[in-house]
């Protein structure tokens, strides 16, 4: 006989069965709640970053060209972009 026949049959089984499905279920809604709540984390941080580095440059403490460069570190490049900037180019030894 197939053992998920012989699971079902029992009273013991399905309450095993519901018990997994149960569980599969709580771990996949814990997951998602900690994928999102990492998001939010994530969000909250670079958008405290913004304005302090935002503050810094409405004081005068740092350029405009400086608050750019920091706002963009640590970003994936765009699609097309080489990395050749401004002061990285490769040298030409």
């Amino acid at each position: 006989m197939d053992w998920t026949a012989t699971l079902a049959a029992s009273p013991e089984g399905v309450i095993i069965a519901t018990a997994a499905i149960g569980v599969g279920g709580a771990v996949f809604i814990v997951a998602i709640f900690i994928e999102q709540w990492t998001k939010r984390a994530k969000v909250r941080e670079r958008e405290q970053s913004r304005r302090e580095i935002a503050a810094y440059v409405a004081e005068g403490a740092m350029t405009v060209e400086q608050g750019e460069r920091l706002m963009q570190a640590g970003q994936a490049p765009r699609k097309g972009d080489s990395g050749a900037k401004e002061g990285l180019e490769p040298s030409a030894t």
